[in-house]
C-alpha cells in the first residue's frame, strides 16, 4: 500500500507543477482533467503526509520513553493515531469509479399510476433540485413535460458540482449515481376521493455528462426532426417549429428538446443529452463484459431494479438495496438526501474493502 502511496504523492507533485504552468491552461480540457485528478489526490496525499509525520514522531517518542517514562503515553497516542490514518488510507485507496468527478444528466419519468405518478415525478424533481441547492451545485432543466395538475411526465436536468460546495475530487456523479432505478410511492393521491392509499412509481436515470471529445458523434448518423413545442411556455410555443428531435441511427436512441425558444438552442441541449446517453450505454456494455469482476457495481446501476419506497402515511423512506430505513420522509423529499446516499456509498465501499486484493485503485 505504501509503495502505491509514494507513487501517488509523486504524481500529485507533478500535477501541481503542471497546473502552475500557464501553457497548460491554454487547453481548458487538459487543465480541467489535471485539476480534477489533483483534487482527487490531495486528500490522499495529505493523509499520507500526516501518517509519515506521525510515524516519525512515534519513533522519537519511543526513543525518549526509554530514558523518560513520561513519553510512553505520548508514544501510545501517536501509535493509535497512526493506526487510524492507515485505516483511512486503505479506504481512500479503494478502487474508485472513474466517473466520480463528473457532472451528471438526470432524467425522471412518470411510470405506473397515471396522474399520481406524474405528481410523484414532480416531487422527485424538486427533491433533487433542493438536494443540489443544499450542496451548492448548479442545475439546469434541459427539457420537461408537465401535466395539468402540475405533475411531470418527463424531465431532464443537468447537475454541475460547484467548486465551493463539492468535496475535493467529488462531482455530482459520486453522489447521484445511486439514484438510478424505479422509485415507488405509497400515499393518498390528491385525485383520490375515498382516502385510499395508492402505489405508483417513477423512473430515474442518472448518466455522467460526456464531453464533446469523449463521444464523437458523426452528424451523418443523426436524423434531425423539428416540430412545434407543446405545453405552457412563451409566445413562440405552438407557433414555430422550434422543438427538436434527434435520432441516433446506429443505436436507435431518440432525444427530444423543446424548452428553449430557438431551434438551435434545443438542438444543442438535445446533443448534450445524446452524448450522455451514448456514454452511459458504452459504460453499461463495459460493465456487462466485466460482470464477474464488477457484479456489485452493475447491480447498483441496474435501472430496472426497484430501489426505494416513499411511504407518506408512515413518513418512512426505505432503500431496498441496503436495508436502509428512516422515518424522516418529509425531510428527505425536501432535499435532505445525504443520509440515505451515504448508506449506499458506505455499503459499496465495505463490499470493495471485503474483496480488496491489495491493489490500490486511486
Amino acid at each position: 500500500m505504501f509503495d502505491r502511496l509514494a507513487e501517488l504523492a509523486s504524481e500529485h507533485a507533478e500535477l501541481e507543477r503542471a497546473l502552475a504552468d500557464p501553457g497548460v491552461h491554454a487547453d481548458p480540457e487538459k487543465a480541467r482533467d489535471f485539476g480534477r485528478r489533483y483534487a482527487e489526490l490531495t486528500p490522499i496525499v495529505n493523509a499520507y503526509t500526516e501518517w509519515q509525520q506521525t510515524e516519525a514522531d512515534e519513533a522519537t517518542a519511543r526513543e525518549f520513553a526509554a530514558e523518560d517514562p513520561s513519553f510512553a503515553a505520548e508514544a501510545g497516542q501517536l501509535r493509535a493515531r497512526k493506526a487510524e490514518l492507515e485505516q483511512q488510507l486503505r479506504r481512500m485507496l479503494v478502487p474508485r469509479d472513474p466517473n466520480d468527478g463528473r457532472d451528471v444528466i438526470l432524467e425522471i419519468k412518470a411510470g405506473e399510476g397515471g396522474e399520481e405518478s406524474a405528481l410523484f415525478a414532480g416531487d422527485l424533481l424538486r427533491m433533487y433540485l433542493r438536494y443540489a441547492e443544499r450542496r451548492h451545485w448548479a442545475t439546469e432543466i434541459l427539457d420537461s413535460t408537465v401535466t395539468g395538475l402540475g405533475g411531470v411526465k418527463a424531465a431532464t436536468v443537468a447537475v454541475k458540482a460547484a467548486k465551493r460546495g463539492a468535496s475535493p475530487g467529488q462531482g455530482a456523479w459520486a453522489r447521484l449515481k445511486y439514484e438510478g432505478g424505479v422509485h415507488r410511492v405509497q400515499r393518498v393521491p390528491v385525485t383520490e376521493s375515498q382516502g385510499r392509499i395508492h402505489t405508483s412509481a417513477a423512473g430515474v436515470l442518472v448518466m455522467p455528462e460526456a464531453g464533446q471529445v469523449e463521444v464523437d458523434i458523426d452528424p451523418n448518423d443523426v436524423r434531425v426532426d423539428v416540430f412545434r413545442s407543446s405545453g405552457p411556455g412563451g409566445q413562440s410555443v405552438n407557433t414555430t417549429d422550434s422543438a427538436v428531435r434527434l435520432t441516433h441511427i446506429p443505436t436507435g436512441i431518440v432525444v427530444s428538446c423543446q424548452n428553449e425558444k430557438s431551434q438551435l438552442q434545443n438542438k444543442e441541449q438535445a446533443m448534450r443529452i445524446l452524448r450522455a446517453r451514448l456514454l452511459a450505454q458504452a459504460r453499461q456494455e463495459a460493465d456487462e463484459k466485466a460482470a464477474a469482476e464488477r457484479r456489485s457495481q452493475v447491480r447498483t446501476v441496474d435501472r430496472s431494479e426497484r430501489v426505494r419506497t416513499y411511504n407518506f402515511p408512515e413518513n418512512r423512506i426505505s432503500d431496498h438495496r441496503v436495508g436502509y430505513k428512516a422515518y424522516n420522509l418529509d425531510q428527505v423529499i425536501d432535499g435532505d438526501l445525504d443520509a440515505v446516499i451515504t448508506s449506499l456509498a458506505d455499503a459499496e465501499t465495505a463490499e470493495k474493502l471485503g474483496g480488496d486484493d491489495g491493489n490500490a485503485g486511486a
